[in-house]
């Protein structure tokens, strides 16, 4: 699958913010956010750190990996991290993925599902993704909220508690 960027428009609450975001799939199209997901019952987004890391890299490919029975209870996953819309292209071509990825390089998103954190690292402060996932509603109200998930079991466990299988 070629994957190419996308931009979109994000509606927040009551107010519009135009974000740029990359959503990763075959078409380069401008497209409302909430328009993007509203034949979707229900949607997860997950946020991880980076492209390529071990840790990221098992949970993308599990997502993926499982993507055909969320579709089939008409759930989307988007993975969304803050890396560039190459770098996306670069980690689905090279792991084979099947889901979309949103690049947030401004942390839009991030700031509005509280998915960032800091860090002391080496003596100074570092703003970091948190490892979380969010069950959507059509409006982007939060169903279940996952925090700090560990990615061995995380798609699995996700699978169980909607019973989905």
């Amino acid at each position: 699958m070629l994957i190419y960027p996308l931009i979109v428009f994000i509606l927040l609450n009551t107010f519009v913010m135009k974000v740029r975001l990359s959503l990763l799939n075959q078409n380069i199209e401008d497209i409302e956010f909430n328009e993007l997901f509203k034949n979707h019952e229900q949607t997860i987004i997950y946020f991880y750190p980076e492209d390529g890391t071990p840790w990221c890299t098992i949970e993308a490919k599990d997502f993926s990996e499982n993507y055909a029975i969320f579709r089939k209870y008409n759930i989307w996953v988007y993975g969304i991290s803050k890396d560039s819309d190459n770098s996306h292209c670069n980690f689905i071509t090279k792991h084979g993925l099947s889901i979309p990825l949103i690049s947030d390089p401004d942390l839009l998103l991030h700031k509005k599902y509280n998915a960032l954190s800091e860090k002391n690292v080496y003596g100074g402060m570092a703003t970091w993704t948190i490892r979380c996932t969010f069950l959507l509603d059509k409006k982007w109200n939060i169903i279940k909220e996952r925090n700090n998930v560990q990615p061995g079991n995380h798609v699995q466990n996700i699978i169980s508690t909607l019973w989905l299988e």
